[in-house]
């Protein structure tokens, strides 16, 4: 793949696709191999979600016991940071579907 690496993205624990060149002008065979690699990616995006849905309810816990306004502040903090990269992951595991229906048109 010349014009596309993946790279490791700490926040997101799954590594994402880095185009050098627009989607379309890539040539066939690299799109295709690249899209393999990332099914391969994008099978682990569900399995990460339900990993930082576990640390989220830890969070959650903690916030219910918790008695201090500055602590809660935290915790609502990282709840609120998980929450975002979830959301990141759910767009990263549905962007390939518009690829996926240009090359079957």
């Amino acid at each position: 793949m010349e014009n596309i690496t993946f790279q490791f993205d700490q926040r997101l624990g799954i590594s994402v696709p880095e185009f050098a060149l627009p989607w379309e002008e890539l040539p066939s065979r690299e799109q295709q191999s690249v899209m393999l690699h990332w099914e391969q990616e994008r099978g682990k995006i569900p399995d990460r979600i339900a990993e930082l849905e576990k640390e989220i309810n830890k969070l959650q816990d903690m916030l219910y016991e918790e008695s201090r306004f500055d602590r809660s502040c935290e915790l609502n903090d990282s709840i609120s940071e998980l929450a975002s990269t979830i959301n990141d992951l759910w767009l990263w595991y549905r962007a390939s579907e518009g690829v996926e229906v240009k090359r079957h048109h």
